[in-house]
């Protein structure tokens, strides 16, 4: 089943999609096409990798892994990609391949027994978390002391659960975190690059300033405009013209039916349907699912091998395998390669890796809050799931904030204007592995989240007071009027240049490199996944003109 596609489909997608198809239909872990002749298959695929040997091993499958699986692909390289979570391409009894924000089941959230939303009540009610069973869902909340992370689980990763803003960094902050990386290349060449093969568009203004989806966006803007903030339209994954058509009445709603942090079973460009498809329309890339790496070592001839737990849909594992590789790339996030690297050197796997790997990590600065609006504003019952405008005061040099107006769908009318907004929060954190516990800590305090709050507040303190609104206090717990102690946006932890030298080859471990957001030093100041697909494309580009030809 195709949730959706990907314009201007070219042949490589649609044998990708194919694969991704009958992988689906037969109910594979395995997904593996080879040019022409077969799409999948339950046995290993000869041109991707033997079952005990591949030349390249991607763990992951996100926007950096993407990115790197179809560049290795397409220079072909036999790639094998590891993925913890499942293939998301069978209907539920529902019919639907995801499960609706509103209405969650299993499909949910990774091996929990009740949903863990970013909202925890209504009106002080403890309304919006479900009861479920557990089962290898789409959203993973990572708990540490004092910070949750979410994360993608699935073949597409975190492309499934967001909301699709695809927003370009401002550059002086790209050239202020990440120092050594070309800004002028990024900007002409990489980010363009990303754009394209991520699908990315914008809402037609017309039709934003005229339907009933947006109008909670458009109250917001009016609300900042009155406290002297512009607001920008940002670009998203979601296809504008398959949103139109559903408020038409033309097509299956997705956006329009309340789906997001579960997945979204139209319109939505997730990786599965662009870098991945064409990465497995090469015929060089298998992706095997259910698959939780555990463990790297080094072999004397200056190959790896890496230590995976296959697991089923209850959890259980079923089997381990050990794949040997020449060249290892990890893309499993900031916390995943983060974890595998710390575990790998202070275990004596890999001894000779930087001092720096844990270090250099931030929420990017994330912060959610919400208003209460008069009643003659109002929201409106039908609100669309994909962000399109956010509060853009990055420019203010005493408290720079981007702020994105989120939506809040629950199906009737309510007066609240919720925001998760970005703020420039200089605090590190360190990541840490303690091989007693066999658990990955992350050294973060409140008072290092209270910077974010902070700034967040002074933002929303302008509109409140030119407006005359009030904040809400019934939705995050414990009566508090923002949320700082959750992210989206986790970054850094094998900081580039640091960790790794400046193309992400890790220090003290040739031929292993890191490919994701852990690359990014706490910080980007928009929603990141745009940075780090253009930040992936530059360092493959140069991964495969140097080390692929000594």
């Amino acid at each position: 089943m195709l949730r959706t596609m990907t314009p201007h489909l070219t042949r490589r997608h649609l044998l990708g999609l194919g694969a991704l198809q009958t992988a689906a239909a037969l109910g594979l872990t395995r997904i593996g096409p080879v040019p022409e002749a077969r799409a999948a298959t339950a046995a290993p695929s000869s041109r991707a990798a033997a079952a005990d040997h591949t030349p390249a091993l991607v763990i992951g499958s996100g926007y950096g892994s993407a990115v790197t699986a179809l560049r290795l692909g397409e220079a072909g390289i036999p790639t094998l990609v590891l993925e913890m979570g499942r293939l998301w391409d069978t209907p539920g009894p529902d019919g639907k391949v995801f499960c609706s924000t509103r209405a969650p089941d299993h499909r949910s959230m990774w091996f929990r027994t009740r949903t863990e939303a970013p909202l925890a009540q209504f009106l002080w009610l403890d309304v919006v978390n479900k009861d479920i069973t557990p089962y290898p869902g789409v959203l993973d909340r990572v708990r540490f002391d004092a910070m949750s992370v979410y994360v993608g689980r699935g073949v597409g990763g975190g492309s499934l659960v967001n909301g699709g803003m695809a927003v370009t960094p401002q550059r002086a902050y790209f050239s202020e975190m990440l120092p050594t990386v070309d800004a002028g290349a990024m900007y002409d060449r990489y980010f363009p690059l990303a754009q394209q093969m991520l699908g990315v568009n914008s809402v037609d203004p017309a039709w934003f300033e005229s339907t009933e989806w947006y109008r909670f966006s458009r109250i917001s803007r009016k609300h900042a405009a009155k406290a002297g903030l512009k607001t920008v339209f940002v670009p998203n994954v979601y296809d504008f013209g398959y949103m139109q058509r559903e408020a038409a009445g033309q097509a299956v709603r997705s956006a329009l039916a309340g789906e997001v942090i579960y997945g979204n079973n139209h319109g939505k460009r997730g990786l599965d349907q662009t870098y991945l498809a064409a990465a497995l329309g090469t015929g060089n890339v298998t992706v095997d699912t259910l698959h939780r790496v555990r463990a790297l070592r080094a072999q004397p001839d200056g190959t790896y091998v890496v230590t995976a737990d296959r697991i089923d849909t209850a959890g259980r594992v079923v089997g381990t395998r050990e794949i040997g590789c020449d060249r290892l790339f990890l893309g499993a996030g900031s916390l995943g390669s983060t974890e595998l690297l710390l575990r790998a050197r202070e275990s004596g796997a890999l001894p000779d890796l930087s001092e720096q790997i844990g270090k250099g990590w931030g929420a990017n600065g994330n912060v959610m809050t919400a208003r209460a609006n008069h009643l003659w504003d109002t929201v409106g019952a039908h609100q669309a799931t994909m962000p399109v405008m956010g509060i853009d005061d990055w420019s203010n040099t005493a408290n720079p904030v981007f702020a994105e107006i989120a939506p809040l769908p629950m199906g009737f009318e309510h007066w609240i204007s919720l925001y998760l907004a970005i703020t420039r929060n200089p605090e590190r954190g360190t990541l840490t592995y303690h091989a007693g516990t066999d658990t990955m800590r992350l050294d973060w305090t409140p008072e290092q989240s209270k910077v974010s709050g902070d700034a967040a507040r002074k933002l929303f303190d302008r509109i409140n007071l030119r407006n005359a609104t009030i904040y809400r206090y019934d939705l995050f717990g414990g009566n508090r009027p923002v949320a700082d102690d959750f992210t989206y946006h986790p970054l850094g932890g094998c900081v580039l240049g640091r960790a790794t030298d400046d193309y992400g080859r890790v220090r003290g471990a040739p031929g292993v490199y890191v490919t994701d957001g852990a690359l990014v030093p706490g910080s980007i100041g928009v929603n990141p996944f745009l940075t780090i697909t253009a930040l992936a494309e530059r360092n493959i580009e140069r991964v495969l003109a140097e080390d692929y030809r000594r």
